[in-house]
């Protein structure tokens, strides 16, 4: 004998069907009792098929009615009815609990909850099957089967399977609209069901993303999260797993932040665009790319962040896309016609310039070499007509050259840029960025291609579409700069990569020497903080170390402050650092001086230059600071902590530190007599002139641009630390 228990939330819309099911109940020798949330009045008559019973349905009375009233309807429900005492032995004796109508749904899932032995099934036709399973197994019918409690979602696939499709519909809408998702039992269900195993992908995935829209609608995205994570557990189809997570992972890089499932969603969109790409669908395949690189370059994971996956694991972070079937086929050397050779003896060498973006690092490169009897200079002027209208929308472009194995851009390109090579015998870009990357799609011919990375593309696209073999020399800016970029790009080490070298920035530094005030000694100088990587905040822990052993010292902060419009990553810093300097401005303690012109009048205020930074190329401010003779600091720059190379080897290691204590131990000892303070800053002084002023980086260029090429190729990427 089988008890079934079938609970009913509205009378049924067709009272013949439940009849018929009663019937094949009463064939199988099943006893069903049937619990009604609705007047009995409302059923057809039964003629002893079933046991009906009328289900409460008032609020109690007492301190639980207002909590029950204002409960969500199917909640509601179970409140009302959890107490009786019909419910509760019928529930105890059953066999099979059924769910009639979507309504019922939570009150059984909560009777299972309590009662684990019986079935759990939702709608007429799975009851059946639970009937005949119960009544086929070997087992006395009467000893109950443990562990097998049916989720409501699998049934409800189920029932979407056998059943109409306008009841399907209904069930479905009702089971997951707005209003139920604003329950967080409902919620609950929802989420523990679609981590149940046995649902097929696209069912899975359609009701999982039905499920995620309510729940957002309702102001729960957190629930949401967690139906995606739970649903993605059992999806096989990488597609589809990226399709349900997707709008999570946009939501969060949109808010700045790095997305937990990240790395599927970017997964999925490569195993969609290389599958475009191999069936030749370009159009298509160059979308889904652009989606990819959208998301691993997104600024919110590189630029305003204290940490980046690219600097913790460059080649984990970046293999899957490197070795993808379209990271392949943009990486793809295209060669070049010629090959540059020595500088010309016969006349001076023609040095072509790339500027207009951003000068303010090739500038003092350029007017020098103008001034260079052995040298004629031309200015290549990128923000003047066609190059400028070329330029837009640089990425798309060389997606679709890329993919497509030349295109219209590829001819727009040697029109544009091809006088211009013609005429030059070596062209400097700096910036490895979109200008040097889309004059990769000209031959060069046999003029000589040098191009300049600094720090932030580094952390970009662009080293990415670069074509290298048609670039003889990459600069880099400090040796952590290449040894990161090249674990991060593995065309550096091949055959056709470029000559690496490393030349610091032009600077001039006897601007900064000038008398201290008398005050310098106590004041703390941070150069540059406008941008989240600055760490500001940083500098700011190191003051209160300082303060609490010493209250005369000081904090400059000398730039813009981190421009909060930015980002939503960028915000929240600024509204941090905010904060921070509420208590410390109006005491004195912390002066922002804004941005200046005359950094070498401000840096006279300074006797202690600190780098708070995260991560850095090859900074101006602490090479000038101390120039200024002011004592340098400098945080271990946590980017690079992973490498060979980083803050510790670009400057003597007794100037750098990794913790705000022991920047505050530094600061105390260099600055605990005036004697001591003044002889470190003039040794500090002396070393930057010796390696950095451009009377001596100068004969760095000299070599570079004069002296024909030279530098080895390197044979294999140096080693990353998080590799």
């Amino acid at each position: 004998m089988v008890n079934v228990l079938i609970l009913a939330g509205a009378a049924p819309p067709r009272p013949a069907v439940l009849l018929e099911a009663l019937e094949e109940f009463r064939e199988r020798g099943a006893i069903v009792h049937l619990g009604c949330y609705f007047p009995l009045n409302r059923l057809p008559a039964l003629d002893g098929l079933a046991e009906a019973y009328a289900l409460p349905t008032s609020a109690p009375r007492g301190g639980l009615r207002r909590p029950v009233l204002r409960a969500e309807p199917t909640r509601r429900m179970w409140l009302n009815v959890r107490s009786d005492p019909w419910l509760r032995r019928r529930a105890q004796e059953a066999d099979i609990l059924v769910a009639l109508d979507w309504q019922a749904v939570y009150l059984v899932w909560r009777l299972a909850q309590r009662h684990p032995e019986p079935d759990a099934v939702y709608g007429l036709a799975p009851s059946l099957t639970a009937v005949e399973k119960r009544l086929g197994d070997s087992r006395p019918v009467s000893a109950p089967t443990r562990g097998r409690t049916v989720s409501p979602l699998g049934l409800l696939v189920a029932d979407a399977r056998r059943n109409t499709q306008d009841l399907a519909r209904t069930v479905v809408e009702g089971a997951t609209g707005r209003k139920v998702m604003r329950v967080r039992a409902a919620r609950q269900v929802w989420t523990a069901a679609l981590g149940m195993p046995g649902i097929p992908d696209s069912p899975r995935a359609r009701l999982a993303q039905r499920v995620q829209e309510s729940m957002k609608k309702a102001g729960h995205g957190a629930s949401a999260a967690g139906v995606a994570t739970a649903a993605t557990r059992h999806l096989q189809n990488p597609g589809v797993r990226a399709k349900l997570l997707t709008p999570l992972v946009d939501a969060e890089l949109a808010a700045g932040r790095r997305p937990e499932h990240l790395e599927t969603v970017v997964a999925g969109e490569l195993a969609t665009a290389d599958a475009l790409y191999r069936a030749k669908d370009l159009t298509n395949a160059i979308a889904a790319t652009g989606r990819v690189l959208d998301r691993i370059f997104n600024r919110a994971l590189h630029i305003d962040t204290l940490s980046s996956p690219i600097a913790e694991d460059p080649a984990g972070y970046l293999g899957p896309y490197h070795n993808s079937a379209v990271g392949r086929a943009l990486a793809a050397p295209r060669g070049r016609s010629g090959t540059a050779g020595p500088p010309p003896t016969d006349r001076p060498l023609r040095l072509l310039v790339a500027t207009g973006l951003n000068d303010h690092f090739v500038d003092p490169i350029r007017r020098h070499y103008e001034t260079v009897p052995e040298v004629e200079v031309r200015r290549l002027d990128l923000t003047e007509e066609p190059l400028r209208t070329f330029l837009t929308n640089a990425r798309a472009r060389l997606v679709a050259d890329g993919l497509a194995g030349g295109s219209r851009y590829t001819a727009q390109a040697n029109e544009i840029f091809g006088p211009h090579l013609a005429w030059a015998d070596t062209i400097l870009v700096d910036w490895c960025a979109a200008p040097a990357a889309m004059l990769t799609l000209a031959d060069p011919g046999n003029t000589r291609v040098i191009v300049r990375l600094h720090r932030f593309e580094a952390f970009s696209v662009w080293p990415h579409l670069i074509d290298f073999s048609r670039v003889d020399d990459l600069v880099f800016v400090s040796e952590h700069m290449r040894e990161l970029t090249m674990a991060a790009v593995p065309r550096l080490s091949g055959p056709d990569a470029p000559r690496t070298h490393v030349l610091a920035n032009a600077m001039s530094l006897r601007n900064y020497v000038a008398p201290k005030d008398a005050a310098a000694r106590f004041t703390v100088g941070v150069l540059g903080i406008g941008a989240v990587a600055k760490d500001p905040r940083w500098a700011i822990e190191v003051l209160r170390l300082l303060r609490a052993h010493d209250p005369r010292y000081r904090l400059l902060l000398i730039g813009s402050d981190i421009k909060p419009e930015v980002s939503p990553a960028a915000r929240r810093y600024r509204e941090a650092y905010e904060r921070d300097l509420v208590e410390l401005e109006s005491t004195g303690a912390v002066r922002r001086l804004g941005q200046t012109r005359d950094v070498a009048g401000a840096l006279t205020q300074v006797g202690v230059i600190l780098s708070s930074s995260v991560s850095e190329g090859a900074p101006y401010a602490v090479v000038e600071g101390t120039a200024s003779a002011a004592v340098p600091v400098v945080r271990n720059w946590p980017f690079y902590s992973g490498g060979r190379h980083g803050a510790d080897t670009l400057y003597p290691a007794d100037w750098v530190v990794d913790t705000p204590e022991q920047a505050a131990a530094r600061i105390l000892a260099v600055t605990e007599t005036e004697r001591i303070w003044q002889d470190a800053g003039r040794e500090a002084a002396a070393y930057v002139f010796a390696h950095w002023d451009w009377s001596v980086v100068q004969r760095d260029f000299d070599r570079l641009l004069l002296g024909g090429p030279s530098g080895a190729r390197p044979a294999a990427a140096p080693r990353w630390g998080g590799q």
